[in-house]
């Protein structure tokens, strides 16, 4: 994942930073508790693709 990138990118919902986790190849908006995918180096911005994080997970962060 592209630093540059990360640093323009924003949760679509909220606007918040996001957190790169590069095991899970996902994108964490811990705001809204969402993870956005990452698709073959793209990132998937997409409220409808982005998976609810569990409680652990969250404060796992």
């Amino acid at each position: 994942m592209d630093a540059q990138l990360l640093e323009i990118l924003v949760c679509p919902l909220c606007k918040g930073k996001l957190v790169y986790r590069k095991a899970e190849q996902e994108l964490i908006c811990k705001a809204d508790r969402l993870a956005y995918p990452i698709r073959d180096d793209i990132p998937v911005m997409l409220e409808v693709e982005a998976r609810k994080l569990s409680l652990e997970e969250y404060e796992a962060l």
